[in-house]
């Protein structure tokens, strides 16, 4: 019986990471929605939410912590919970990044460029992060490798993006324009450096889940250095 109580207390914990990564991702779609609608009251739902993904984590933090001290795992379920471990971590800061990208949302005045396209960046994101868990899900370590590789893509677009910005700085006449204008204009143009670097960010987690998740089914840490 308790050989059966431990493997239970295994499988839902497992079940209890992949509901946060559910939440979290929830949240970091709520924010891209924000950015998107300027819409104050999802930005503020997703802030105030903050605290629930924050709890989540200290509870399946304290589980983990439990299972370690009571009943000693070796192997294969001690490399799953000090992964588990690492996971929950990367998760509750992607929850962070989500309400980070909220906080810019009620704070801009203006869609200065268009052409960069943070709703495509971050589809590419949350859709990294939701195969990451995935993988977690379904021990599925070619998929942790895939989603290492398409981490270079993102980066690549996330600088593309970052010197689109920039280059324009450095191209625009100000000679005409009020300090209070300049003020507003360059307000504007660090909150989206800071959303295409959040989201660059999210990217990077999304990673580290899939490494860590690689170590936990190969012992195999070719993605976490």
């Amino acid at each position: 019986m308790a050989r059966q109580d431990y493997q239970q207390q295994l499988e839902s914990l497992r079940e209890d990471v992949l509901y946060m990564s559910e939440l979290v991702l929830e949240r970091l779609r709520m924010s891209f929605d924000a950015l998107e609608q300027k819409d104050e009251g999802l930005a503020e739902e997703v802030i105030q939410g903050d605290h629930e993904i924050n709890q989540l984590y200290l509870d399946l933090e304290q589980d983990c912590i439990d299972i370690l001290a009571l009943q000693q795992p070796v192997a294969g379920d001690l490399r799953f919970i000090a992964s588990t471990f690492k996971i929950i971590t990367d998760l509750e800061r992607v929850g962070d990044l989500a309400t980070n990208l909220a906080e810019y949302s009620r704070n801009a005045e203006q869609d200065l460029y268009p052409e960069v396209d943070v709703q495509g960046l971050g589809d590419l994101t949350h859709e990294m992060v939701e195969d990451a868990m995935d993988a977690y899900a379904t021990d599925d370590p070619d998929a942790c490798r895939e989603i290492s590789r398409r981490d270079d893509d993102i980066d690549a677009l996330c600088e593309e993006a970052s010197q689109t910005v920039v280059r324009d700085l450095l191209e625009r006449e100000f000679d005409e324009k009020s300090s209070e204008d300049i003020e507003t204009l360059m307000n504007d143009v660090s909150r989206l450096l800071l959303t295409i670097r959040d989201l660059e960010r999210v990217g990077d987690h999304a990673v580290n889940i899939s490494a860590r998740t690689l170590y936990m089914i190969e012992s195999n840490d070719e993605l976490i250095y």
